[in-house]
């Protein structure tokens, strides 16, 4: 009997250490699939965060991208601006100079220096990108000329500038001052 007993204790401890196998299995399972939806979520978050970071840099990029195409153009427009200013003031002195070449004079050594200064000027101009409106005979356009009288009997077709008073440039295709005609009715 002894040995029934001694059989029974160790079918009973037997059947513990199966349990307590099982029961750790068991954890060992339930700790395994805890760790794998940590990291997971981990995963998961990490993603997010990447995603986040990625969006954030490209929003960076347009927004510099767009700052830098908006100075620039601003910095050519505040150079071509400049440049409009600049001409505008000269273009008095460009006038005198023209009435002054019509003018008789008696020393032709003076006239030829006088043309010579205007030649220099008038090239600075055409260097600088600056071009006479073309009006005397075009139809009027309302862009660039700027009527002030009106005339009839003219050899010019209707709407057409059959005189002008005072030249008109432009800078590149910046209006610097109108030409200011007379217009054929």
């Amino acid at each position: 009997m002894e040995k029934n007993e001694n059989l029974s204790e160790e079918l009973d401890e037997l059947q513990e250490e199966m349990i307590d196998d099982d029961t750790s299995e068991a954890l060992d399972e339930d700790d395994a699939a805890s760790e794998y939806n940590d990291s997971a979520a981990q995963f998961a978050d990490m993603e997010e965060a990447l995603a986040e970071a990625n969006d954030k840099y490209l929003r960076l990029y347009a927004e510099y991208d767009n700052y830098r195409k908006r100075t620039a153009k601003e910095k050519t427009e505040t150079y071509q601006n400049a440049s409009v200013q600049c001409v505008e003031k000269l273009l008095p002195v460009l006038d005198s100079f023209e009435r002054s070449l019509e003018a008789e004079c008696g020393d032709e050594n003076f006239k030829n220096g006088m043309n010579m200064i205007y030649n220099q000027f008038r090239n600075f101009l055409t260097q600088m990108n600056v071009t006479e409106i073309e009006a005397l005979g075009a139809e009027f356009d309302p862009n660039v000329h700027n009527a002030i009288q009106q005339q009839d009997g003219t050899d010019y077709a209707s709407n057409h500038v059959c005189s002008v008073f005072q030249k008109g440039y432009m800078l590149g295709d910046k209006l610097v001052r109108p030409a200011m005609v007379a217009v054929a009715i």
